[in-house]
């Protein structure tokens, strides 16, 4: 493996995911020992010549030699192509350099409702992206499309509910956020679509628990019984994972409440019509 040397990467701490694949360049040798560091750690000497706004978006790899900085899928792309330069010349060749980008942006300018975390209060440098709309509305539009699909499939092998529809579930997503809403009217329009991408992130994560039940099924025939465990598992992490998120978002508590309730009557609707 081929080590890049004498470049920093500056990546979000409070971010997973970016701790993850950071970490794992310096592990894989593809970075020295002195490759990443956190964001909030930028010097006041860095602060001169890398753009702190951009590499709150994109991930910045700066080149200490020459004081250069590139950044986002441009810097994946060097790190990678480093070691591995044939996977550097297919990424940069178009269209997939386009949809790398593309998809770079929609994870990162989404990467706070995806896996939330506190703001610090007395931090001076934040890795915060800022608030795309128009990224935003497709992760939306992504973690809802996913989540029918899957609850589609899951109702379609409870017998205990009635035959299932894509109408309906496709109301009960979107109903989920009308009702929420009703209980966010203080709020600034900002806080109620963040909350709603964590709202939906937390129903994007119960379809993916669901869905290895969903493939297994198609496969072997599960008994009902083990399905409703299955499901009613799903749920309560589910329960626990919308209230953690709300705790760290700082909003009312009784959300989770509401969002319980929300629940037990679509439920209660679709066994009676």
């Amino acid at each position: 493996m081929k080590t890049l040397e004498n470049q920093t990467l500056l990546y979000d701490e409070e971010c997973p995911m970016c701790n993850l694949y950071t970490a794992g360049f310096i592990k894989a040798g593809m970075m020295d020992e002195n490759g990443r560091k956190p964001f909030e750690a930028i010097t006041e000497d860095e602060q001169q010549f890398i753009d702190i706004n951009r590499a709150s978006n994109e991930i910045a790899l700066v080149n200490h030699q020459d004081k250069t900085v590139i950044y986002g899928i441009d810097s994946l792309l060097t790190i990678i192509g480093h070691s591995f330069p044939w996977m550097k010349k297919v990424g940069t060749t178009q269209p997939i350099y386009f949809l790398l980008k593309k998809l770079y942006k929609f994870i990162s300018y989404n990467r706070k409702v995806i896996i939330p975390s506190r703001k610090k209060e007395n931090s001076q440098l934040q890795c915060v992206p800022d608030f795309n709309f128009t990224y935003r509305y497709l992760y939306l539009v992504f973690a809802t499309v996913i989540t029918v699909l899957t609850l589609y499939k899951c109702a379609s092998i409870l017998t205990l509910l009635p035959k299932a529809s894509m109408t309906r579930e496709i109301l009960l997503a979107t109903g989920q956020i009308v009702f929420q809403l009703v209980f966010l009217t203080r709020n600034d329009y900002k806080t109620n679509l963040n909350y709603i991408g964590n709202l939906l992130t937390v129903s994007l994560m119960g379809a993916l628990i669901l869905l290895p039940m969903i493939i297994v099924n198609k496969f072997i025939i599960i008994p009902q019984w083990i399905i409703l465990g299955w499901f009613g598992m799903t749920v309560a992490l589910m329960v626990l994972e919308h209230y953690r998120r709300v705790k760290i978002l700082q909003l009312p508590h009784y959300l989770t409440a509401t969002w319980i309730a929300y629940r037990v009557l679509a439920f209660l609707i679709i066994l009676n019509f």
